[in-house]
């Protein structure tokens, strides 16, 4: 079967990943694409490298033009994708790439984003530990998908076994992550400028304001359900810094070892959480990633390392934020929602440098 897709925001960086993915997707055929303030104009004009796409106009995202179509993605700014969900209800699947379905928390929301709350979807992260299994079981069959944000994401799966297996203490989570400028969209940013990135490193988002951190604890609360961890007791200090890579994310996340955890037993937490997923992959010990080995790739690779002087576990994480932080995730869980191979469409393999 061959499934009709409409992308909206297709010439923003997640639209244009998204329809990257799919246009070698073979039960895919991608029909329509909007955008906002670029309406009107050829997708080839924003996205020059889809030459297959070259024929695509983009138009007026509506929920007329919207509707109709057997798979709908919003790739749109937070806070904007809510307003077309009444309209597609009868839209078989539905995948948000933004913020507007991702939390449960009302309190949260408001919190960190503000304006209307919205219901939450199935959460697309296929291979994040929750209490029974993975996160996987809950897409099978769902018709309404979030996916994560990339930082988020990374930092969950990076800590999520340890959480699960209860060898980590969550509440003293330490994050600094190197990201990539193209996360944060193509709309205008002075402090994005090429003149103000090249040649530094700028943090942002500095003091727990950053709004990613809600999504982490919820998504580390899910894994440690079994365990009884309560989600008010989940602490995280979590430092993103722009540098100067196109795009990709470097996160070191560092946890206290929960007291009679032993080598071993930290070690295997993360063996066993990850050791058949194909794109969520541990390094052998005291190997580390690089963002160059992800580049492209729907793969996670994490590096994991035991600080016996500090107590601390240690994990470096390395993603493509626009794949497996964005649109890989999304069709990683498209698939999984159509009872796809979870891989279609899809490569664990990067681009050599």
């Amino acid at each position: 079967m061959t499934y009709s897709v409409a992308v909206s925001g297709a010439s923003g960086y997640a639209g244009g990943e998204i329809l990257r993915l799919l246009a070698t997707h073979p039960d895919i055929d991608i029909r329509t694409v909007t955008a906002h303030s670029n309406a009107g104009q050829p997708l080839i004009d924003h996205q020059p490298h889809l030459r297959s796409l070259a024929h695509l106009q983009l138009q007026e995202t509506t929920p007329e033009v919207l509707a109709g179509h057997d798979i709908v993605f919003l790739a749109l700014p937070h806070g904007q994708s809510a307003q077309y969900t009444d309209a597609l209800a009868d839209t078989p699947l539905v995948i948000d790439a933004g913020a507007d379905h991702r939390l449960t928390s009302a309190a949260a929301w408001e919190q960190f984003y503000g304006g209307a709350f919205a219901e939450p979807w199935a959460y697309g992260v296929p291979e994040l530990p929750v209490a029974g299994g993975k996160q996987r079981g809950r897409l099978v069959g769902a018709s309404r998908i979030a996916a994560p944000g990339c930082n988020a994401s990374t930092v969950s799966l990076s800590l999520a076994p340890g959480v699960a297996a209860g060898v980590i203490d969550a509440g003293d989570i330490v994050s600094v992550l190197a990201v990539g400028p193209s996360g944060a969209g193509k709309s205008l940013k002075p402090n994005l400028l090429a003149a103000e990135v090249l040649g530094t490193a700028n943090p942002y988002a500095v003091g727990g304001t950053h709004r990613h951190i809600p999504e982490i604890r919820q998504a580390l609360a899910a894994a440690g359900g079994a365990t009884g961890i309560d989600p008010d007791g989940i602490r995280i200090s979590f430092t993103p810094v722009i540098v100067p890579m196109s795009r990709g994310i470097l996160a070191t996340t560092s946890a206290p070892i929960a007291p009679g955890a032993t080598d071993a037993d930290i070690r295997r937490a993360w063996d066993d959480a990850y050791r058949d997923e194909p794109f969520v992959q541990l390094l052998p010990a005291g190997r580390f990633p690089r963002t160059a080995d992800v580049l492209g790739a729907n793969t996670a690779l994490l590096g994991l390392a035991i600080d016996r002087a500090a107590n601390r576990v240690v994990v470096v994480a390395a993603v493509d934020n626009l794949v497996k932080g964005t649109a890989g995730a999304a069709i990683q869980s498209m698939n999984i929602a159509l009872g796809l191979s979870e891989t279609t469409g899809l490569s664990v393999n990067g681009v050599a440098p």
